[in-house]
């Protein structure tokens, strides 16, 4: 394998896991399948299937990879092992805050991130369409209110994919929301919900919270908030079901 550190044999081995990690990278695709007409050769050892960003947590990438697949009994296995890397849940803002501030030390780097299109955040206080001057936002210190520091602008997965902190809270909106057993895919246009029903799109979403979920190095909280009941676009059955869904896959509830 090409990464940098030993592989754990029995999580790798687990066919679980790896029938999560196909349909991470195919896409839903078949890969194989395409390079086949080309005048390519396959090497295995350049298949980088196991993400180096966390030094604390080695199985991250397949614990999320578990979570944005709808597989809750096989997050739940993976959680077991994430014993260096803290990882909450609550439906307060301002708990999220506050326990990012408690956890980072020195120099270490905090902030908040969200998908570009959780736009119904907006009522709690996460305004995603008011864009991050990056420079600034990564590399500003702690006196700079618009520094990740400051936990009050968020960043999207297009400014930070590729780039981590070493804390993150992970905003989480009803555009991502479980129905049944599975999730479902919405884009917030005008004033409502619509549903994504090209896969394409379904899976840049999913691909989305797949980055917010795999940015902190040391650890994460996500927030998913309560919704309104006189708020269609923030049903309260959107959220509940949510973090149900992640409180399942073993997440810690930070009350």
């Amino acid at each position: 394998m090409a990464y940098g550190h030993r592989a754990q044999p029995s999580r790798l081995a687990n066919p679980l896991v790896r029938q999560v990690r196909r349909a991470d990278y195919l896409g839903g695709g078949n890969v194989p399948a395409a390079l086949e007409r080309l005048d390519a050769v396959l090497s295995p050892a350049l298949h980088l299937a196991v993400s180096v960003r966390s030094f604390r947590a080695e199985v991250l990438s397949d614990f999320v990879g578990a979570v944005v697949s709808g597989e809750s009994k096989l997050a739940l296995s993976l959680h077991s092992e994430l014993t260096n890397y803290p990882l909450v849940i609550t439906r307060q803002l301002e708990t999220v805050r506050d326990w990012l501030r408690q956890r980072a030390r020195g120099s270490e780097r905090t902030g908040l991130v969200a998908s570009s299109n959780a736009m119904r955040l907006k009522p709690t206080g996460i305004h995603v369409k008011a864009k991050i001057d990056p420079p600034v936002w990564f590399l500003a210190d702690k006196t700079d209110v618009r520094s990740s520091f400051a936990l009050e602008d968020v960043a999207t997965e297009f400014d930070i994919q590729g780039l981590e902190l070493d804390w993150v809270g992970m905003c989480w909106d009803a555009n991502f929301r479980r129905d049944g057993n599975k999730w479902s895919h919405y884009s917030f246009r005008g004033a409502r919900w619509e549903h994504i029903n090209d896969p394409i799109r379904a899976a840049y979403l999913v691909n989305a919270y797949r980055v917010l979920l795999t940015r902190a190095r040391q650890g994460m909280a996500i927030y998913v908030p309560f919704g309104s009941e006189f708020d269609d676009t923030r049903k309260p059955v959107f959220y509940d079901e949510i973090y149900a869904f992640l409180c399942e896959c073993g997440i810690t509830e930070l009350l």
